[in-house]
């Protein structure tokens, strides 16, 4: 009884001071102008069942099966992403970032660190979407209580797809840094290479122990280095800075969390896109 006892007490002290800890870690949040918010952890699929290419990259689409994916803050994909001729499509409300109940961005249930990704896509006249990484699912409480889930681009570098040619979004930013493989509102693709709107692209994300590098069309396009000073500078530089977005500029800053890992998702920007031979190879 004495041992009970004095375990009890043990582990009640341990709960006292990890309520201590959280105390002061969302006062020391709030001091930053970030609201409360958790990180939550869902069920991740099994790759064993998914096959492997003669590369040695994980096909996570196929061209057949939705398989492994889901919305974003969902358990189910949401029914305005089909598979058309082979392909991940979106069909979109021409609505923008509004998200209509059939609508919203869509993860692959599994958590990556360090990967390369590679992939086709196209984008329909005047369109917009985006390939995320190293995602986290997100909420916060409103108000009134509810629990509402953030959008998955305060917690995610962005892979930009655009349509440069015709969206006006290829013009805002900086130097170009919100056009086609482009770190979105942060780095441009250099050189900008994309196929015109309705043509195939080709793309690819390399993440290896905070280098990131994407490619499109087979030429590498930018590079950067994760949870450096340069990249706390650049965020602070964005529309995702401390200033501006304290809670994005908190979760990015943190990209990943401590365990520098998270989703791949794809965007829904209220356009038609396009993705097909989704694969992957882990680097670890």
């Amino acid at each position: 009884m004495k041992k009970i006892l004095v375990i009890a007490a043990c582990a009640a002290a341990v709960l006292s001071l990890s309520a201590c800890k959280n105390k002061k870690a969302a006062a020391a949040a709030e001091d930053n102008g970030v609201p409360a918010y958790e990180v939550v952890e869902n069920a991740q699929v099994d790759l064993a069942g998914f096959p492997v290419d003669d590369e040695g990259y994980i096909v996570i689409f196929d061209g057949t099966s939705l398989n492994g994916w889901r919305g974003y803050g969902k358990d189910k994909v949401p029914a305005r992403w089909t598979i058309e001729d082979g392909c991940l499509k979106f069909s979109g409300t021409g609505a923008g970032e509004s998200q209509s109940g059939d609508g919203g961005d869509i993860i692959f249930a599994k958590k990556f660190k360090n990967f390369e990704m590679k992939f086709d896509w196209k984008i329909s006249k005047g369109g917009n979407s985006g390939v995320f990484y190293l995602a986290r699912e997100v909420t916060t409480k409103k108000d009134d209580g509810t629990v509402q889930y953030e959008p998955i681009y305060i917690s995610s570098p962005e892979y930009q797809i655009l349509d440069n040619a015709n969206h006006p979004d290829a013009k805002l930013g900086k130097d170009g840094n919100r056009q086609s493989a482009s770190l979105y509102d942060m780095i441009p693709a250099n050189p900008q290479n994309q196929n015109p709107f309705e043509e195939w692209n080709t793309g690819s994300i390399m993440v290896y122990q905070g280098t990131v590098v994407h490619g499109q069309n087979g030429e590498n396009v930018l590079e950067y280095h994760l949870w450096t000073p340069k990249w706390t500078e650049m965020l602070q530089d964005s529309k995702f800075s401390q200033e501006k977005w304290p809670l994005a500029f908190e979760l990015l800053n943190n990209l990943g969390g401590d365990a520098h890992e998270g989703y791949i998702g794809f965007q829904d920007h209220g356009n038609d896109v396009w993705y097909r031979n989704i694969r992957i190879k882990i680097l670890d």
